[in-house]
């Protein structure tokens, strides 16, 4: 045929599995294996559908499949049958028929009254089987395990279905190796969530057992303080007044990890939040603090209504004003609560006039417990920007800093549109 007329004349053939089965009955059983094999079997499972199906379609009367150990000196039994196993659950590599097809990575065939066990020959040839084939189960060049069938006749063997036969042997070996990840996945999974849940039952079994005896003691020393205070000398009011910080410190934390669970594990309830009334709520909060420190409170012109959780988005102001208010300095005079419309993002920012911090400050302020470096002597938790971080990454979005030395810091949330 001359490339013009190749040009012009073409055919198709769409894909019928039944049709290509009912054509080529040995490409039936790739077909068959090759789509069971891609599933995500158990491993039993597996192994025992192969057998029986191999068995089935080169009519085999029994079977046994071995897996290799992990050091690659034995076979193990993992599927049978046709044949009681006892005596064969475990066989050396390089020992026997299916020992030798392992170490050599070859399919070989075997008449029964050839072999060199003549236990194995009596035994064998009693239950009626006349011929063995044990085929090799290698993945990227090595042996995984074997399949050893057997026969109540000799069959003979040409190219093509050795070929067929070894080329299963490699499926089924590819199989085995995706089987042994899967299961590894999910010990790997299951161990991890089990570790998850054993430190959450942790966090909320100390935030709670830590918050009732720190109240009870901050209780007693302020009654302590108020019967006997005036009797105390000055070493003795220094002493009972960090007895109360320590336990103030204590509930603080105790409500802070409470809270940092929260947004961690507990679903968000996503509503209509007017981010004005918000706006409001928060500066009233602060209102006492601004004024005793003349700190001027500013909003953008136009704060609208967006889809959020409201109890974060409230969380999230008040957390960064409050540190804006606490580590801004004695120069600190405004704060600012921004907002952007970003196309299928809102960006609601917090910034400051005040000191600023260094980059590597910045970087490191979302990490648990983290604490500035001009936070001595301030109280604080470290978890209030841990806690801001995960509001971010619970609305899909996600949380910076744009700070300067002496020029302010600003915290930037960015929250998707289509929650």
């Amino acid at each position: 045929m001359e490339l013009k007329e190749l040009k012009k004349e073409y055919f198709t053939v769409k894909y019928d599995r039944n049709a290509i089965k009912r054509r080529n009955r040995p490409i039936s059983i790739l077909l068959d294996i090759g789509q069971f094999l891609s599933s995500s079997m158990k491993m039993p499972v597996l192994l025992h559908w192969v057998l029986s199906k191999v068995m089935k379609h080169f009519g085999f009367d029994a079977g046994r499949i071995y897996l290799m150990d992990e050091d690659g000196i034995h076979l193990h039994l993992a599927a049978w049958q046709g044949i009681d196993p006892k005596g064969l659950e475990t066989i050396k590599v390089g020992e026997g028929f299916s020992g030798k097809a392992a170490r050599t990575g070859s399919l070989l065939v075997h008449q029964v009254i050839d072999l060199d066990d003549k236990q194995r020959v009596k035994l064998l040839l009693g239950k009626g089987y006349e011929m063995i084939v044990c085929i090799p189960l290698i993945s990227h060049d090595e042996t995984v395990g074997v399949m050893n069938l057997a026969t109540q006749r000799v069959v003979e063997l040409d190219s093509y279905t050795i070929d067929l036969l070894m080329i299963i042997g490699n499926q089924t070996a590819h199989a085995v190796n995706n089987a042994r990840l899967n299961e590894n996945l999910e010990k790997k999974i299951t161990e991890i969530k089990e570790k998850k849940e054993t430190i959450k039952f942790f966090a909320y079994s100390a935030s709670h057992d830590l918050k009732a005896p720190a109240i009870g003691l901050n209780g007693l020393a302020e009654r302590f303080n108020k019967l006997y205070g005036d009797s105390l000398d000055g070493q003795g009011k220094k002493y009972i007044q960090q007895i109360l910080e320590a336990s103030r410190q204590i509930v603080a934390l105790s409500d802070k990890l409470n809270t940092y669970i929260t947004y961690k594990e507990m679903p968000l309830h996503i509503e209509d939040v007017p981010l004005q009334e918000i706006n409001e709520l928060v500066r009233n909060q602060f209102s006492e603090c601004l004024v005793r420190k003349n700190i001027a409170w500013r909003a953008a012109s136009h704060l609208p209504t967006i889809r959020a959780d409201r109890l974060a988005i409230i969380q999230f102001l008040q957390n960064c004003v409050d540190n804006a208010i606490k580590y801004g300095g004695e120069g600190l005079r405004e704060v600012c609560i921004g907002y952007q419309d970003a196309y299928d993002t809102h960006i609601l920012s917090v910034s400051d006039n005040g000191i600023g911090m260094q980059p590597d400050q910045a970087e490191r302020v979302f990490d648990l417990f983290s604490r500035q470096s001009t936070s001595n002597g301030i109280p604080g938790t470290g978890l209030g920007m841990a806690i801001v971080k995960k509001i971010a990454e619970r609305h899909q979005g996600k949380i910076w800093i744009e700070t300067e030395m002496g020029k302010g810091t600003a915290v930037f949330l960015k929250i998707s549109k289509s929650l």
